[in-house]
């Protein structure tokens, strides 16, 4: 694991791995959830370690990435991964647009709120501003033996939840009664992607008609056998 976060090869681009429109699965309200690929903290037992390489995903002008993200008109944006802080420096433009126009961020980290605090103090200004356009931060590594079943959206009971701005009051008085969800999207070409938690009974109830599913699978698992772990 990296102890602070990658420098952008091109801080002028994003790697987005994947776009989902909507969806209800992936932090407060209905919200536009984008994954980055590349990831330099490889947590063991990751959902999504194909998302680790930095190579691939589609480079995408921060600028048009918000006018995809705003033409979807849903309540805010969701930054995951892969690690959104080793593409601080785009990802920062594109929160800042989105939180101009009145939608909130929500934004996934592998890093703990230490690690960024101490990339801050280094003269880190990408991670500065993605941390500044960010108005809910989910941070600290996936840790597999520390399964949390009880908080929506997050892993494992290390991860923090962060308010960076005063957008969500009251969110973590609701945390224990908010609800966590999967979605199960199949695609024309037989394709099954799954978001959001999904524990191995309510994986293989979900997917029984279409495979066997003896895992778990979260945050955008493209799902054509058994989910990674």
């Amino acid at each position: 694991m990296s102890d602070l976060p990658r420098p952008a090869a091109d801080p002028d681009l994003v790697a987005v791995a994947r776009f989902l429109a909507a969806t209800t699965a992936e932090g407060p309200g209905e919200r536009t959830a984008v994954w980055v690929q590349g990831c330099t903290v490889r947590c063991p037992g990751c959902f999504n370690p194909h998302l680790w390489t930095f190579r691939g995903g589609q480079l995408t002008p921060p600028d048009a990435l918000a006018a995809r993200v705003l033409a979807a008109d849903t309540t805010g944006l969701t930054l995951l991964g892969g690690e959104p802080f080793d593409q601080a420096a785009a990802l920062a433009k594109v929160a800042a647009t989105v939180q101009a126009a009145g939608r909130s961020v929500m934004t996934f980290t592998g890093y703990t709120t230490a690690q960024l605090d101490q990339a801050v103090a280094a003269g880190r200004a990408d991670v500065a501003a993605l941390l500044a356009a960010t108005d809910l931060l989910v941070a600290g590594p996936y840790l597999a033996d520390r399964l949390d079943l009880t908080r929506p959206w997050v892993g494992s009971t290390n991860q923090e939840f962060v308010l960076l701005t005063d957008r969500f009051p009251h969110l973590l008085d609701q945390l224990a009664a908010t609800p966590d969800r999967v979605e199960v999207t199949v695609g024309a070409d037989g394709r099954v992607e799954v978001n959001g938690w999904a524990d191995l009974d309510a994986l293989d109830t979900l997917l029984t008609d279409l495979r066997p599913a003896p895992g778990r699978a979260r945050h955008g698992e493209s799902v054509r056998g058994a989910p990674e772990l």
